[in-house]
């Protein structure tokens, strides 16, 4: 059996969470965006899949809601963190 797909579970849930914490892309160049991303992954375990969905069927409830906050936490803390070092640049 073999997985040629596999990826970060916690890539999608990223991006996603950045996109509605912020808005829209537009407003943002894809640098700031990239590097959002990075440091909130950075912070967060990895956690590898060949599929999306067969994570999600191994989940519980309370299992799904600790992975929604830890993201959450991650992409604000994330912001934060590139929001201060713009400013000191």
């Amino acid at each position: 059996m073999s997985c040629d797909n596999f990826h970060n579970y916690y890539e999608r849930l990223v991006i996603e969470e950045i996109k509605r914490t912020l808005g829209s892309p537009k407003k943002y160049n894809q640098d700031y965006f990239a590097d959002i991303a990075c440091v909130a992954l950075n912070h967060l375990p990895p956690r590898y899949v060949c599929h999306a969905v067969d994570m999600l069927f191994y989940l519980s409830p309370v299992e799904r809601k600790e992975i929604e906050d830890k993201v959450s936490k991650a992409v604000k803390d994330a912001i934060q963190f590139i929001e201060l070092k713009r400013k000191n640049t």
